[in-house]
């Protein structure tokens, strides 16, 4: 049986919007790289903005503002520097740290190979489980998603991602929330 929300029916996401500072730049690579199709575009009045929509597959959509007076992106802050697996990951709050897509795992491998074939940078393969370093050596059946990261030109950190399992299982939601007083900051640090 399929888990159902009881408050609300949701069903995933409609769409995610994020800022390019260049929007033929970015509808090239999410056409031509990825494949997506583009199924909306809006422009703003008086040449402000545009808000372009991508098919991403299973009723979800990628969209993006280009904003003409956009402030740059601040790496480290605003996006990630880099990928996991290659350099820093971490983003400030209130940020979108990555985009994951689901691919299908029989052809994980291959979509990979295609990225790099077409000179994208792409990070080693992780096989997340549940060891306490949170990623495995060697594929094993504990391992819940594979998955590796990437980054479109404006330094968007991307996700190929395929699940192989179902979540929620008894011991998936096994830790304790986190608050605000557990975070490292400058005025906390040493």
């Amino acid at each position: 049986m399929t888990w159902r929300n009881p408050k609300y029916e949701l069903g995933g996401v409609n769409h995610l919007a994020l800022v390019c500072a260049d929007m033929e730049r970015t509808v090239d690579f999410y056409t031509r790289v990825l494949g997506m199709r583009l199924i909306k575009t809006i422009e703003f009045p008086g040449g402000t903005g545009q808000h372009f929509f991508f098919d991403m597959g299973g009723g979800n959509a990628l969209a993006f503002f280009w904003f003409a007076d956009a402030p740059d992106a601040v790496p480290g802050v605003s996006r990630p520097v880099t990928v996991p697996g290659i350099g820093e990951w971490i983003s400030a709050v209130g940020t979108m740290n990555h985009v994951a897509i689901n691919v299908p795992e029989e052809r994980f491998l291959e979509y990979r190979a295609k990225l790099k074939e077409d000179g994208v940078r792409v990070s080693p393969v992780i096989d997340h489980d549940d060891s306490e370093d949170g990623y495995a050596e060697k594929l094993h059946d504990g391992v819940f998603v594979r998955s590796f990261y990437f980054q479109d030109p404006d330094g968007i950190l991307l996700e190929f991602a395929c699940w192989r399992r179902e979540m929620g299982a008894p011991g998936d939601v096994a830790h304790t929330p986190k608050t605000a007083a557990d975070r490292v900051t400058p005025a906390t640090a040493g």
